[in-house]
């Protein structure tokens, strides 16, 4: 999958990451703290910073430790919460390392990594891409996702 948009949840007024699949079928809506959301957005823009961020020092630690991440996992979904990993190549061995989608998705975006999603979340909680039943609606709420942009999220 790939960061689509970055918004608020029009419920909950939190930061929201939508990942859609690379055929744009599917995208899958996971709620984020602002933290997490500026960094990705930061990411998303290739904005410059004065000094590095926490994913930044990831990276950095994952660069001079001669470690890979070779991608994020998104796996499982246990009370509205999603899981993830992160899975690194050190000396030829892969590991498994526990994260949140968010860091895991900033993450892979500054390496760059791919981000995969399970079957499973897919399935269950992946929305497909549908003919709107209201087309005015549907053109509306796109407009406003494309019109999104990372300072948003500083109101």
């Amino acid at each position: 999958m790939k960061v689509d948009k970055l918004g608020i949840d029009l419920l909950t007024h939190d930061p929201v990451v939508i990942l859609k699949d690379m055929d744009g079928s599917h995208y899958l809506p996971i709620l984020i703290g602002p933290f997490e959301a500026t960094a990705i957005a930061l990411a998303l823009e290739g904005a410059p910073v004065p000094r590095p961020l926490s994913h930044d020092l990831m990276r950095n630690i994952l660069e001079s430790l001669n470690t890979n991440l070779e991608q994020v996992v998104i796996h499982d979904i246990k009370d509205s919460t999603f899981f993830a990993k992160l899975v690194v190549r050190t000396n030829g061995e892969l590991q498994e390392i526990d994260a949140r989608p968010s860091d895991g998705i900033a993450l892979a975006l500054r390496v760059p990594a791919p981000i995969f999603v399970s079957d499973k979340i897919v399935l269950e909680e992946a929305a497909t891409e549908k003919r709107p039943s209201n087309d005015t609606e549907m053109a509306r709420f796109k407009k406003f996702l494309d019109d999104l942009k990372p300072s948003d999220f500083n109101r």
